[in-house]
């Protein structure tokens, strides 16, 4: 586990986010997005799930990663005395997919910061022809479900997606997801050609400059 307090004097300072690192590597391969988020002026805590990194042994799975953070925000609001409504969850990849997950089962939270999450993350398993062997649906209960999340979400909702080429361009709709999400929301294209991470940490701090106080 990791915790970075926000620099003396940083204006959201007051928010704490909770990074959530996507399926592939460990918290060692999120240096440039812990950056990211320490120049957005906030303070951040970032964990390895079990099997992961130095944790715990686990077989990672979906359950896990939902009680690692469930754990991580009890680490906070218990130990560490962050109120609840202060506490931003942000994911990456999968990662984001948990997120929107987690942020949904909690209203309290101030909000949810999902980087181009997956759609449909488990149909490489399920649409494998080796799959029609087994009942894999029934063997397999990670689901990782966008859709199912998104519209029971109740916090401020920022999701960054990276722009297609311009020949392309045509395709950059909202994700079907994105669209059922009621809850306050803003959703940013990110140019992969540039610099990612400046551009995330500016829109980042200015939708957070932009929630409501709770």
């Amino acid at each position: 586990m990791r915790w970075i307090p926000a620099a003396p004097g940083a204006t959201l300072g007051r928010f704490t986010v909770v990074y959530l690192h996507g399926q592939d590597g460990n918290l060692g391969d999120t240096v440039d997005a812990l950056a990211r988020l320490h120049r957005s002026g906030v303070n951040v805590l970032a964990f390895d799930y079990r099997g992961y990194g130095a944790s715990q042994f686990a077989r990672p799975s979906e359950a896990h990663w939902r009680q690692d953070t469930e754990w991580a925000l009890e680490y906070l609001t218990g130990t560490r005395h962050v109120d609840a409504g202060a506490i931003v969850l942000d994911g990456t990849d999968l990662g984001a997919n948990l997120a929107l997950e987690v942020a949904a089962a909690h209203p309290e939270l101030a909000g949810v910061v999902l980087d181009a999450p997956i759609e449909a993350p488990m149909n490489a398993i399920f649409n494998d022809a080796r799959a029609r062997m087994v009942p894999v649906r029934l063997l397999v209960s990670d689901r990782y479900d966008l859709d199912a999340a998104a519209a029971p979400l109740r916090v401020p909702l920022l999701w960054f997606e990276r722009e297609v080429p311009a020949e392309e361009a045509g395709s950059t709709q909202e994700p079907e997801a994105y669209q059922r999400v009621a809850a306050r929301k803003m959703l940013v294209w990110i140019n992969p050609a540039g610099d990612v991470n400046k551009e995330a940490a500016d829109a980042m701090g200015r939708w957070l400059d932009g929630l409501p106080v709770r």
